[in-house]
């Protein structure tokens, strides 16, 4: 059984919590001050609430770790809207983006261009010329083909385009099967094993419109330690080596992408971003010094451990039913107003999250736990497995701790569920971010022709 039982479901683990939430004496739940009761009854749910305070706080944490807000890009495909886009800005972190949408908004938030980096295995033409035209200040060259269409775009523009190429470097984090992005059995980026990335940098090194400045790799998503990093760097800065040998330049960046993993339940534990930085970029000088380089300036990307802890997604209990599982046991399903449509991550990963009820406190006997989301889908799971207080009923509040991640940006309208809203917290103020979808919002985007 899961972590959360009856005796102390009543807790809110600071590990896993936004670092404003508090529970009070009449049992209710305030973020920055702001009752999660309030924000429910002015905004309906499911509503997703981010306490900027805590947000902003895990900017400093990087940024102080690397020595510097610009060597932390904030990785945009985590959560992205232009409100997060100033507060990035405002901290003075970099930002990645991942696609032509994603950077339209970051421009849209006046997010300075030459802070940008922008990723992608397949970049459209439109993609890499929007980069070009707006200054981003790298693009990341996943493959041979874009280098030399990049190469053109930039050309026809009059520019030469700052470059990085994504080497795979053929290590493999302990991490799910489809967030693991660093062996050579996968989509991303060109082969350390094989020489092409020696081959993308030679061209890139040569080609008139484009100027090689770093590398950059990712071992995968939601990792606690520095060991994963500390090899691949260790791989690619070999790489670095043969660059200057054979080619005579010397490359100012090396970036590690992102992956730092966060506390989603109670047994897991926080990542130690001091520790993990000091131990990584000690781990890079000492490797540099090995082969008779200077080391790059390190560059990281935690969109996920800036903006995971720092969010909740709050629902209200619809259903609540037995089903017997065995002649002896029953499980009670919880149904809430939401579900894989704003928080597909149980289904595709098997996610675990913290849960708690907000407008209360529970005195119930636990009992084996499933909480489920509205959809027509016998997947649609938000948490498998618990045990709970047996007094949860319909129209109490359940909060989800540790959603502002891959959550508002995956979200779907999956049975025609309108997305929902999004609200920042701050000192007792609640700011609206984005509003709800409708049901006219789905009917704009439809193209009605008279019979």
């Amino acid at each position: 059984m899961r972590h959360n039982e009856a005796g102390c479901f009543n807790d809110l683990p600071a590990h896993v919590w936004p670092r404003n939430a508090a529970r009070h004496e009449d049992g209710s739940v305030s973020i920055a001050g702001v009752p999660l009761t309030e924000i429910a009854a002015e905004y309906g749910t499911p509503v997703m609430v981010v306490d900027e305070d805590d947000f902003r706080s895990r900017c400093r944490d990087m940024a102080r770790a690397y020595g510097n807000p610009a060597h932390v890009h904030y990785a945009a495909k985590a959560f992205l809207t232009t409100r997060i886009a100033r507060w990035v800005a405002e901290e003075g972190l970099a930002l990645d983006v991942a696609s032509e949408n994603e950077l339209l908004i970051a421009l849209a938030a006046d997010f300075p261009a030459q802070r940008i980096t922008a990723h992608g295995n397949s970049k459209s033409d439109s993609f890499l010329r929007r980069c070009v035209t707006s200054g981003v200040g790298h693009v990341v060259i996943d493959s041979h083909q874009e280098l030399d269409t990049l190469n053109r775009i930039a050309g026809e523009e009059g520019a030469v385009q700052d470059v990085f190429i994504r080497v795979k470097p053929g290590v493999e984090a302990h991490t799910h099967e489809f967030i693991a992005t660093s062996h050579e059995d996968q989509k991303f980026g060109l082969s350390l094993a094989s020489g092409s990335a020696f081959r993308a940098a030679q061209s890139a090194h040569d080609a008139p419109n484009l100027r090689l400045t770093g590398l950059h790799c990712h071992v995968g998503s939601q990792v606690f330690d520095a060991e994963g990093f500390k090899l691949a760097a260790s791989r690619v800065l070999g790489l670095y080596a043969t660059i200057y040998k054979e080619l005579g330049l010397h490359l100012d960046f090396l970036d590690l992408g992102g992956g730092y993993g966060i506390a989603y339940t109670v047994e897991e534990e926080p990542l130690d971003v001091d520790a993990v930085a000091r131990d990584l970029l000690r781990a890079v000088r000492d490797a540099a010094g090995d082969l008779g380089i200077a080391p790059p300036t390190v560059i990281v990307e935690p969109g996920r451990a800036i903006a995971g802890p720092a969010a909740v997604t709050v629902y209200s209990v619809g259903t609540v039913k037995d089903v017997r599982v065995t002649d002896e046991a029953t499980r009670r399903y919880i149904a809430v107003d939401g579900g894989m449509s704003d928080n597909i991550r149980t289904a595709l990963y098997g996610a675990e999250y913290d849960a708690r009820i907000v407008n209360r406190n529970t005195e119930g006997d636990p009992h084996a736990t499933r909480l489920v989301g509205s959809h027509c889908e016998s997947g649609d799971i938000l948490i498998n497995n618990a045990l709970w207080p047996d007094d949860i009923a319909p129209g109490d509040l359940i909060a989800l701790a540790a959603t502002g991640a891959y959550c508002f940006s995956m979200a779907s309208n999956y049975n025609c569920f309108g997305r929902p809203a999004v609200v920042s917290v701050r000192e007792g103020k609640i700011t609206p971010m984005v509003r709800r979808e409708t049901i006219d919002d789905l009917l704009a985007r439809e193209v009605f022709v008279d019979s």
